[in-house]
C-alpha cells in the first residue's frame, strides 16, 4: 500500500492540510489540496494547494514571493488529515502576518485581539501588475 491509499479525500475529492513552521511548531495556515496539489507538493518539495474560493491550483508564494518549502508531509490516524512542516519565508497569510492565527479570542468571546505584528501590508505583497 502507497502513501495516497492510506489518504482519505473528501466527496470533492479534497483533504485538508495543517502547515506548520518546522522551526517553532508554529501552525501559520491551513489550506486544501486535492491529489495533483499533493503530487506537485511532493514533487517540487514547495507547497501547492487547491483554492475552493477560486477552483484554482496554485502554488504558496507564486504572487508574494512567500514560499513554503517541505521538510515533512504526515498524515492523521484516520488519514484525513495532512500535517505539512515547512521553512517559511516571508508571510504565510495574504494578510502580510507570519501566521493566518493572528487574532485570538478575548472576553469570553465578546472580542478578539491581534497577537502579532503585521510583517507587511497585503498592498505592499500584491502589488498591481
Amino acid at each position: 500500500m502507497n502513501f495516497f491509499d492510506k489518504l482519505k479525500f473528501n466527496s470533492e475529492g479534497l483533504i485538508p492540510a495543517i502547515i506548520q513552521e518546522q522551526s517553532t511548531g508554529r501552525v501559520v495556515m491551513m489550506a486544501w489540496m486535492n491529489k495533483a496539489s499533493l503530487e506537485s507538493t511532493i514533487a517540487t518539495g514547495k507547497t501547492h494547494f487547491w483554492s475552493r474560493s477560486r477552483q484554482k491550483f496554485w502554488m504558496k508564494g507564486e504572487e508574494s514571493g512567500h514560499t513554503q518549502t517541505v521538510t515533512d508531509i504526515a498524515f492523521d490516524c484516520d488519514g484525513d488529515t495532512l500535517l505539512i512542516q515547512v521553512v517559511q519565508v516571508g508571510a504565510a497569510c495574504h494578510e502580510g502576518y507570519k501566521s493566518c492565527f493572528f487574532r485570538s479570542e478575548q472576553s469570553k468571546g465578546t472580542d478578539f485581539k491581534i497577537t502579532e505584528a503585521q510583517l507587511q501590508r497585503p498592498e505592499d505583497i500584491y502589488k498591481k501588475k
